[in-house]
């Protein structure tokens, strides 16, 4: 059996510390706050994001150095025979575009995965591709077998504050304005390639509701288990841990006996939706 390195990036909210205890490799994810570069969880923790964010830094978003992917896999394939690379959705950035293109020059020793996956949702393809390695696939499998899965997964997210989608373009000034003065509280929704607006809620309590609700409709009828036991259920929040705490009791009293993850969601994702955000989000548990 041939020796396979797994590669993701920082969106997938697996830090470098997990990286080296898990056995894979995380790139880094650029930033661009008030014109200097920064790389997620190397010189860039959640803490300072939401400081820089919390006083009006102008952040952007942006793809890993081409010429850094390239020399992380060949370094890589000095010890390993390939590589499965997991990248963020094709849909929300080029990245994955791009390492597709790049590996076509690896004659097939790098396989890149456009499963349509972010954030804790693309974490589980990660833990998934490991657990296949284990089995003895080879990165070609893998590939096919994620891609296979690709639309398997769910993401609703509460949005706190307006402010941020605003300030992205995602809506107007005025629509900002006026969702402020009537305290909606947006519920978003991420099916595989983009983010897309899902409900409108007036207080957390009711969108908290919507999401739960949500998941539980996806769980009946687009999985076929109504109970969810075969669903990974995630928690997701932005600067919040304790609220997501409750969501996840919230979450257990309506899928009982499930064991729920909490992560934060990405910097990626967080940039355009502030802090305060809640998310609930599953993937289809993966069968061969």
């Amino acid at each position: 059996m041939g020796r396979i390195a797994v590669v993701t990036d920082s969106n997938s909210g697996i830090t470098q510390a997990e990286a080296k205890e898990l056995g894979i490799t995380v790139i880094a994810m650029p930033f661009y706050i008030n014109g200097t570069t920064f790389y997620e969880d190397v010189n860039l923790t959640q803490e300072q994001f939401y400081q820089m964010l919390a006083e009006g830094g102008e952040i952007s978003t942006s793809m890993p150095a081409v010429g850094d992917v390239t020399d992380l896999w060949d370094r890589l394939l000095q010890e390993y025979d390939e590589i499965v690379h997991i990248p963020m959705s094709s849909g929300l950035s080029s990245s994955c575009e791009t390492a597709y293109m790049l590996a076509q020059s690896y004659e097939g020793r790098v396989q890149v995965v456009n499963n349509q996956r972010i954030s804790v949702t693309q974490r589980r393809s990660v833990m998934d591709a490991k657990r296949l390695v284990e089995k003895g696939k080879s990165a070609l499998e893998i590939k096919e077998l994620l891609e296979r899965e690709k639309f398997e997964s769910s993401i609703y997210i509460m949005v706190d504050t307006l402010k941020y989608l605003k300030k992205g373009g995602r809506i107007t000034p005025t629509a900002a304005a006026l969702g402020t003065l009537l305290r909606i509280k947006p519920v978003l929704q991420i099916q595989g390639e983009k983010l897309d607006a899902f409900a409108k809620a007036r207080t957390v309590k009711q969108a908290k509701s919507i999401m739960i609700e949500a998941m539980r409709n996806d769980s009946k009828n687009r999985f076929g288990d109504a109970s969810g036991g075969n669903l990974y259920i995630d928690i997701a929040y932005t600067y919040d841990r304790d609220a997501a705490l409750i969501l996840e009791k919230e979450v257990k009293e309506v899928f009982q006996g499930q064991q729920c993850c909490i992560n934060p969601l990405s910097l990626s994702v967080s940039c355009h939706i502030g802090p305060g955000a809640l998310a609930v989000a599953c993937s289809h548990k993966f069968t061969e």
